[in-house]
């Protein structure tokens, strides 16, 4: 899943969230999030293009944690 902007994201797909940690090392979960939204983002070629038009502002979400320096 190589992209610029996401680092990984995982699904539940019972609750329908969307867990997306970003390569700034920042994790968000996305809520309400149907199941062929998250189809379409494991296969776009452009992970963050994908975000930023079928996710971003679409859906409530809440910042789970912030970067950790190590």
């Amino acid at each position: 899943m190589p992209s610029s902007v996401i680092k990984y994201f995982s699904y539940e797909e019972e609750k329908q969230v969307l867990f997306i940690t970003f390569v700034s090392g920042i994790t968000y979960v996305y809520k309400a999030v149907p199941v062929g939204v998250v189809n379409g983002l494991h296969t776009a070629a452009s992970k963050g293009r994908f975000f930023n038009r079928y996710i971003k502002g679409h859906f409530n979400y809440k910042k789970l944690r912030t970067k950790k320096a190590f």
